[in-house]
């Protein structure tokens, strides 16, 4: 009996290790996609660049994202999923303190996108591997990950918005980096190696069997407005509270990215209500959720518009969690380059948000990306409608 519950005790501390690793993947790869965002005004200031400029700190690396994932993706496919993700995520500490050297925007412009060539090897092999290892409860374990990102995202931006605030912006990367690499050494400790049930080799052309996959090229088209969407909205929301009548420093608009926590405390919480009610519904749902957020955002009260936001990302996050653990619904083979081209078709999404509002912005402000959000939210959901129904997903 007690060899017995030794055994019990040591499985269950395996398994908790194993979901830790994975949410820590999931940290790591927002940790510092995303961090510059509540530096974009000082940068701004400090390099003498326009709006449309300073914005590609993060759109150079969603595009870095968006070229590298496929790539991954094979390669994941061909060494197993724990190969690729554990260096990844210890490369990804290099070009981040590096960053911390720029002298030119030109400099900080290279490393971001170094930052980018990176950070797939976390987010696509990971994705995949929860898909394959677990046999139960996907859902609730993507949800996990998905809340691992969130934390991540806000963390990032965060920390760096506080280090920029008290120091400079050039500690803040040297910190990111050393956050990075102690999550890349405790991610190496604690997720197990790929079983050998999955551990299945790509076979022929992948890519094009995927995007023969309607199902598949719905989900890579939710990906894109996803990450545009909340792109969007937390990139231009610091040139709105920056400006009259909010005023907010650089630490405040790092305060911001707070919401981030009540976004990541539901999406935990939301892989049950995939697992049980299906996909469709939970993005419908979710969506719903956000445009109400978004639609907050446009009353010019702080705290209105902070609640707005967190609604907005809860919405998002909870879709992008269903999006991923739909992959792998969607196709039964060669899962890790399938969640490649999720990524591209993410991150591009993320570049175009990154970039494409800014005139909408010169026009129309605020309420002209709040109409821009809103839009693309809504033909998700119609999205998701159409493709991820329950019967669609039985059918198949």
């Amino acid at each position: 009996m007690d060899s017995l519950a030794t055994s019990q005790s040591g499985k269950a501390t395996i398994e908790r290790r194993r979901l830790a690793a994975v949410v820590l993947a999931g940290f790591c790869a927002f940790l510092d996609l995303y961090s510059p965002q509540p530096l974009l005004p000082l940068l701004m200031r400090l390099f003498q660049v326009s709006t449309s400029r300073v914005s590609l700190l993060v759109s150079i690396s969603t595009g870095a994202v968006a070229v590298m994932a496929p790539l991954v993706g094979i390669l994941a496919d061909r060494l197993g999923r724990r190969r690729v993700i554990v260096p990844s995520a210890v490369l990804l500490a290099v070009p981040t303190i590096l960053a911390s050297t720029s002298r030119t925007f030109g400099q900080l412009l290279f490393w971001r996108f170094w930052q980018g060539v990176f950070t797939p090897g976390v987010f696509a092999a990971t994705v995949a591997y929860i898909s394959e290892e677990w046999t139960e409860g996907t859902g609730s374990t993507m949800s996990a990950y998905v809340a691992g990102t969130a934390l991540g995202g806000f963390s990032g931006r965060m920390i760096a918005a506080l280090i920029a605030q008290h120091f400079s912006w050039q500690a803040s990367f040297v910190v990111l980096a050393i956050l990075n690499l102690a999550g890349a050494l405790a991610i190496w400790a604690w997720l197990p190696a790929d079983s050998p049930r999955t551990q299945v080799r790509a076979k022929g052309s992948s890519i094009l069997q995927h995007l023969r996959n309607p199902r598949l090229i719905a989900t890579y088209t939710a990906g894109f407005c996803v990450l545009f969407t909340l792109t969007s909205c937390f990139t231009y929301v610091n040139f709105y509270l920056s400006g009259p009548p909010f005023h907010w420093s650089t630490a405040a608009l790092g305060l911001l990215f707070s919401a981030y926590l009540f976004a990541a405390a539901i999406t935990s919480k939301s892989g049950r209500v995939i697992d049980r009610f299906g996909h469709g519904k939970a993005v419908i749902c979710a969506l719903t959720f956000s445009i109400a957020g978004m639609l907050l955002t446009l009353i010019p009260n702080g705290a209105l518009v902070y609640v707005g936001l967190a609604m907005c990302c809860s919405g998002v996050f909870i879709s992008q969690s269903s999006a991923n653990s739909f992959i792998g619904v969607a196709t039964r083979q060669n899962r890790a380059s399938a969640v490649g081209l999720y990524v591209t078709a993410y991150y591009i999404g993320g570049s175009f948000g990154a970039t494409a509002p800014a005139s909408i912005w010169k026009m129309a402000g605020w309420p002209g990306c709040v109409a821009l959000i809103v839009s693309v939210q809504l033909f998700t959901m119609i999205v998701a409608a159409r493709y991820w129904s329950r019967q669609t997903t039985l059918a198949n």
